[in-house]
């Protein structure tokens, strides 16, 4: 070794010597490596060790139907015994794209998310393919450099839970090859596939509960208002009030910055903060990370869920059963809006008659102890 701890360069000068058992291997046509050789083997010595040729090996690969059962194995053996490994980024170069989908979410924390990456991990391992994650953190400026990384990379597709659906570059990544679905938001006309639940919706069968239960003054719990499903819930609340012939001031915004646990414990302080003649008897929250603190925060200040303070949360993701007092949600199919979503960004990936669609599913309320208790 030279000082600096670099092979020196008369040591990576001076080539191997023959051997005896090396000419054996050779005259064999069996590839054999050094023991402590680093360098993997290519399709050329996978080719040597089977005694085919280079298109055998490229078919056993990409075509494997087109070579017999036995020249197969007998490729796969070599590749066994060689420790071959595919060269992916090479293949996708003369392709074109990769063996990869791209899934971009708005925060890995909610299970929310990590239920709906499920759904579209299952159809993408049904077409041997694999996903990256990637975590925008609500955060416009990374998603955007997430979305140029995924390009460069020359992904299959991207799916996507924007933190801006009408962000330039999820229009500049189907000009340029690669496709996009949009997850849990409506795409625009002729823009795309997407794949939704109907916020408004969502939002107008919670606080219509809430206002069955006997509540009128009701919180809205949720941030920030650049999320399109923020805003969608907040409208269906509204909505809702203005069914019953109540104002819109009944309901009282509490805004957060994120959608997250501690979001929704500082959001109860606030409330609890309100004066008594004008705190909401109950809240509805954007979603049920924001819920959960808001339910535990309160009850920690001695205010009774429901009797104080009935708590709509909006997911349903597993934990809204399980909590001390189970909260009450909308539900979202999560699982299927993945599984669907993947489904569409294959379509358009390999058929030529794909046409876009905006598939859009219906939320349903599910009522527990938190507003009935």
């Amino acid at each position: 070794m030279a000082a600096d701890g670099e092979p020196s360069q008369l040591a990576a000068a001076v080539p191997p010597q023959p051997t005896a058992a090396g000419d054996a291997d050779r005259a064999a046509g069996v590839a054999r490596r050094a023991p402590g050789a680093s360098r993997a083997a290519g399709i050329k010595e996978v080719a040597a060790a089977a005694s085919v040729s280079l298109g055998t090996v490229s078919n056993v690969l990409n075509r494997p139907h087109l070579v017999s059962p036995r020249t197969r194995a007998r490729v796969e053996q070599a590749m066994e015994e060689l420790g071959f490994v595919r060269n992916e980024s090479a293949r996708a170069l003369r392709a074109g794209s990769s063996r990869i989908l791209a899934y971009v979410m708005l925060d890995p924390s909610n299970p929310f998310f990590t239920d709906v990456a499920t759904g579209i991990e299952e159809v993408a391992a049904a077409a041997d393919l694999s996903v990256f994650l990637c975590n925008s953190g609500e955060d416009a400026a990374r998603e955007a450099r997430y979305l140029d990384l995924l390009l460069e990379q020359r992904v299959q597709g991207v799916l996507i839970t924007p933190v801006d659906a009408g962000g330039e570059r999820l229009r500049t990544l189907p000009a340029r090859g690669t496709p996009v679905v949009l997850v849990d938001r409506v795409a625009g006309a002729g823009e795309g596939c997407s794949v939704s639940v109907d916020d408004v919706l969502g939002g107008e069968l919670a606080v219509t509960h809430l206002l069955e239960r006997g509540h009128e003054r009701i919180a809205f719990v949720g941030g920030p208002d650049a999320l399109g499903q923020v805003r969608d819930r907040r409208a269906g609340a509204l909505r809702a009030l203005e069914r019953a012939g109540l104002p819109p001031d009944r309901l009282t915004v509490l805004a957060t910055g994120a959608l997250t646990v501690a979001e929704g414990r500082g959001a109860a302080e606030r409330l609890v903060g309100l004066p008594a003649a004008r705190r909401p008897t109950a809240a509805f929250c954007a979603n049920d990370l924001v819920a959960l603190g808001l339910l535990q925060r309160c009850v920690g200040l001695g205010v009774a869920v429901p009797g104080d303070c009935a708590i709509v949360g909006y997911d349903d993701i597993d934990f809204a059963a399980a909590a001390a007092v189970p909260l009450t949600s909308v539900r979202q199919p999560r699982h299927l809006l993945g599984r669907t979503a993947a489904e569409l960004l294959l379509d358009e990936a390999s058929n030529p008659a794909h046409t876009h669609q905006a598939v859009q599913f219906t939320p349903e309320l599910v009522a527990r102890a938190s507003t009935v208790g």
